[in-house]
């Protein structure tokens, strides 16, 4: 028996139960699903988005997010911050018009002292920041000049040419390498209540994947610079690099140009009127690029530190969402009854054909 193929020409059908497929359907079936598929008529999923159901979508949002947005404010709202900045205060008077000239002096004491008093009640445990403004860690050759794999490794690792400008010193090399070792934070804070200085828990300021995977624990500072070269600070040279978690702290580069960064932590509580008596070793270097220093004493909350940023967010899409969906009901209810007037004069229309 023969069959016509698509083309007009002939084949040979095979016989009931042959099991086997005529040549024209399987060609056939090709076409018409390469057909669909290019005309786009497969079978889809088209939701109709009607004006009900619009208008229950951002009145629904609205609900939601005007409410978590003030949780999240009055959570923000309830952690107690003290900023001060004291890169200007802790200047001279005669230097007040050379601050760099102050800064690179080394026979001029850097020892500040200040007092602040605790408006709210902070309890523990406390944190300790420093931030720093006008600073650029994320400019490209800052980020590209360090080598992981030699403060993982130590000197047994020779290619440090990653750490360019900054790879050697003195005709040694020099770990950890690189600019952002070098520029280390070294400025101190010391805080005294009454008569009593408080402690400030150095330990575990870092993250724990940092100290066990990036930093040798068989690692040591070598031929790192005293503090006196460009203003960064120092490394005791017996002390591995997964125990210097100032420095893992600092080679977590920020991705904007102000930033905090974790100095410690107190674990005692602070009650309001209290006066916390502070001193300060200047010794960063922030003047020379117009930077500026801030020392941040803050609790924290089941979202972090203190930042307005996130309710806001959540109040104006709310708000946003209730506009659009009341804008959306009058708009609806306006064209209503138009369509019905339309609808009922076609129907006389045809009628009184």
């Amino acid at each position: 028996m023969k069959s016509m193929d698509l083309d007009g020409s002939s084949s040979l059908v095979a016989s009931e139960g042959s099991g086997s497929v005529p040549a024209g359907h399987v060609q056939a079936r090709r076409h018409t699903a390469y057909y669909r598929f290019t005309q786009q008529s497969l079978p889809a999923c088209k939701p109709v988005l009607t004006p009900t159901w619009v208008i229950s979508i951002f009145l629904l949002m609205g609900i939601i997010f005007v409410p978590v947005g003030f949780l999240v404010l009055h959570t923000s709202h309830s952690v107690a911050e003290i900023v001060y900045r004291y890169d200007t205060e802790c200047v001279p008077v005669s230097y007040k018009n050379n601050m760099v000239a102050y800064i690179k002096d080394s026979s001029v004491p850097k020892l500040c002292s200040f007092s602040i008093k605790v408006n709210k009640t902070m309890k523990a445990p406390i944190y300790i920041y420093y931030q720093l403004d006008n600073y650029y860690q994320n400019h490209r050759r800052y980020v590209k000049s360090r080598s992981d794999k030699q403060l993982l490794h130590g000197l047994a690792y020779n290619d440090t040419s990653s750490c360019k400008p900054l790879q050697s010193h003195n005709g040694l090399p020099i770990v950890p390498c690189g600019l952002i070792a070098w520029s280390l934070f070294n400025d101190t804070y010391r805080f005294v209540l009454g008569k009593s200085e408080l402690k400030v828990d150095r330990k575990n300021i870092a993250w724990a994947s940092d100290r066990e995977h990036k930093f040798g624990k068989h690692v040591y500072p070598f031929n790192f610079q005293n503090g006196s070269l460009i203003g960064g600070g120092n490394l005791d040279r017996n002390i591995p690099l997964s125990d210097h978690e100032d420095l893992i702290v600092w080679m977590r580069t920020a991705a904007l140009p102000s930033f905090r960064k974790l100095y410690g932590r107190i674990e005692e509580d602070l009650h309001a009127d209290d006066v916390l008596d502070i001193k300060i070793m200047n010794n960063y270097n922030t003047y020379s690029f117009g930077g500026t220093k801030k020392l941040v004493i803050s609790t924290s909350s089941w979202l972090g530190g203190r930042n307005d940023f996130l309710g806001c967010a959540y109040i104006f899409l709310g708000s946003s969402s209730l506009l659009v969906s009341i804008f959306f009901t009058l708009l609806h209810m306006k064209s209503r009854p138009f369509r019905e007037i339309n609808f009922s004069s076609r129907n006389k229309g045809s009628s009184t054909d």
